[in-house]
């Protein structure tokens, strides 16, 4: 079992009661108050929550959680979990091995903002509180009890952060830190520390396998919600059931693990990625998934040069357009002005080749300037090619690209006889078109990580984080930021064509429209660099999940129409004001980001 840690307290903070919870209840109190709650919650979801089926879910049924009472009775699990390991319960240490006062905050108040939302959404659609049964009475009761139990737990220090798996120089700082943390550490705690057990690599294997069915699991939910209301409440949840067990540890501790078994997790997560598919009953949601990989692959090819280069690029999407445009060309389309149709692996390299002199022709005279300089000439690229295929159109230039009608009825890809455009039945599964294109844009998108992984990790991408911390040492220390800079430019340029070139075949057909620096459907520029930014700049995953939120959500709140770019405004404003460093950061960023919370308390702490 861990013991909960706390932060002796200074008399500073017991002058401005740092230590004391935001309600003025003992912590035994609050604890207690807070496990039952979530108890009763749990208990909640099996009444009736309303008396009539016209609200979706149908929340009628006795004995019988549905709808958004799942939700509610996942949350209501895990405050009740966190708050017993907070009690020390035998057998529950494992589950909060950096302390479970944070996460029985987090899991209590995704519990209380699911249930309440819940209930407001049944009493604005069915006119009034006079439509509510017993259990939606009684789940508002235990969540508001569990929430204000856990407004009254203390702060507590927080354990070390894991290695971090996309930077292989935090385990090298930690291991020369490490003498040092421990001192800090052993004074400063009230108890003693519990080192984590050493499990068998077949168990740490059984643990990433979990895992990864977990994060399937959570997306297929997600991404197949059948009503606007069950989304909200999704959210809701799993944005707070992620951040709870991330701060009980158990995130850190399964990067530990992930990261020890590098391979196996890379392997593991494309076949979890591949089974998407074949948990869908019709081409709906693969639809959806295929352009969140596109997205997310072009994504992923701008942290190069955003990430990892520090080159803020606002033009990007042009390059997408310039592997689309050229694919489409070399594709058999009629609206070609070329009459070729080259296999699938000749257009995608030669969209990837076309994208990267695109890339090298606009990086050569432009990457000598820096900041916002370099931003807005990019930004004009990005205009630039938008303006110059709509103007191809045989009147206000070349008939090339068919102008805004665009290059249409792009055949679909037919690979070894295997024609994407059908429905095909494997081991007893049938998938259609959207379903094929996934599959394969899985392995162009598996392509991309794998350039990318290596690439950071080479000389030349040693040479990237120099130049993004600090060029002018760079510079110094004998780097041709020129030829590095550009190097980034042209390798993700050409990521992003290669994307392109199943994104022409996947749409039918490529408009100049699909390429503005922002609108209200991605992939665009800002949306691009959002996902970028939201995920978190320089790691793998980060990129990844920052596109796959910034795709899915918008597509599952049209019903908010004009609201959607206030929403995603004010979801980003919330963001840089409580992680600047991304949902899944670099740690090296993550500390430049909060140094002044992190680094200089602990060491002024050491010194004294």
């Amino acid at each position: 079992m861990t013991t909960q840690t706390t932060a002796p307290e200074t008399p500073r903070q017991a002058a401005t009661g740092k230590h004391a919870g935001l309600i003025g209840l003992p912590p035994a109190l609050g604890r207690a108050l807070a496990t039952g709650g979530g108890a009763l919650t749990v208990v909640s979801t099996f009444l009736a929550w309303t008396w009539t089926a016209d609200f979706p879910g149908d929340l009628t049924v006795y004995g019988y959680p549905g709808g958004l009472q799942v939700l509610v009775l996942i949350s209501g699990a895990l405050t009740t979990l966190f708050g017993l390991a907070s009690h020390g319960v035998k057998g529950l240490g494992w589950l909060t091995p950096a302390g479970a006062d944070s996460a029985l905050k987090l899991a209590a108040l995704g519990a209380f903002g699911t249930t309440w939302f819940t209930i407001i959404a049944i009493s604005t659609q069915l006119g009034g509180l006079v439509n509510l049964e017993p259990g939606a009475y009684l789940a508002a009761l235990t969540t508001l009890t569990a929430a204000l139990g856990a407004l009254a737990l203390p702060f507590t220090w927080p354990e070390r952060e894991p290695a971090d798996p996309d930077d292989s120089t935090w385990e090298q700082f930690t291991h020369h830190t490490r003498g040092t943390w421990s001192i800090v550490k052993t004074a400063f705690t009230t108890g003693p520390s519990t080192p984590a057990r050493t499990l068998p690599g077949y168990a740490e294997i059984l643990i990433i396998v979990a895992t990864l069915a977990i994060g399937l699991t959570v997306f297929t939910y997600g991404i197949g919600t059948e009503y606007d209301e069950l989304f909200i409440g999704f959210l809701i949840t799993a944005g707070f059931g992620i951040a709870a067990t991330a701060k009980a540890g158990l995130v850190g501790r399964v990067t530990t693990v992930t990261t020890k078994h590098r391979t196996v997790t890379m392997i593991g997560a494309f076949v979890a990625a591949a089974a998407f598919p074949f948990t869908q009953s019709d081409d709906q949601y693969a639809t959806i998934g295929v352009y969140i990989l596109i997205f997310a692959t072009v994504a992923l090819g701008l942290n190069i040069v955003v990430g990892l280069a520090g080159l803020l690029d606002l033009g990007y999407v042009a390059f997408l357009g310039v592997g689309a445009y050229t694919a489409a060309m070399v594709s058999g389309s009629p609206s070609s002005p070329f009459d070729l149709q080259l296999p699938f692996w000749l257009s995608a390299l030669l969209g990837a080749a076309v994208a990267m002199v695109f890339g090298v022709i606009i990086g050569a005279p432009t990457l000598r300037l820096r900041g916002d300089y370099l931003a807005i000439v990019t930004l004009g690229f990005g205009e630039i090619f938008r303006l110059a295929v709509l103007n191809m159109d045989g009147t206000s230039g070349p008939d090339i690209t068919n102008g805004s009608n665009g290059i249409s009825s792009i055949p679909n890809l037919n690979i070894l006889g295997f024609d994407f455009g059908e429905e095909h039945t494997i081991a007893g599964f049938t998938i259609a078109r959207f379903a094929n294109y996934f599959l394969l844009m899985l392995v162009i998108t598996l392509i991309v990580v794998i350039v990318f992984q290596r690439s950071s990790d080479s000389r030349i991408g040693r040479a990237w984080i120099a130049i993004r911390e600090d060029e002018t040492a760079a510079l110094a220390m004998g780097i041709n930021g020129f030829r590095v800079k550009l190097i980034a430019f042209a390798l993700g340029a050409a990521l992003a064509g290669l994307a392109g070139t199943v994104q022409a075949h996947v749409t039918y057909t490529v408009t100049p429209e699909q390429y503005q620096f922002a609108h209200v459907v991605p992939p665009n520029s800002a949306f691009l660099l959002a996902a970028v930014v939201l995920g978190g700049m320089g790691t793998i995953s980060g990129p990844l999940v920052g596109a796959a939120l910034l795709y899915l959500i918008p597509a599952k709140l049209q019903f908010l129409d004009d609201l959607q770019l206030f929403a995603f405004g004010l979801a980003l404003v919330l963001l840089m004001r409580f992680r600047p460093e991304g949902l899944i950061p670099n740690r090296r960023r993550q500390l430049e980001f909060h140094e002044e919370t992190e680094a200089p308390t602990v060491l002024g702490k050491a010194g004294a």
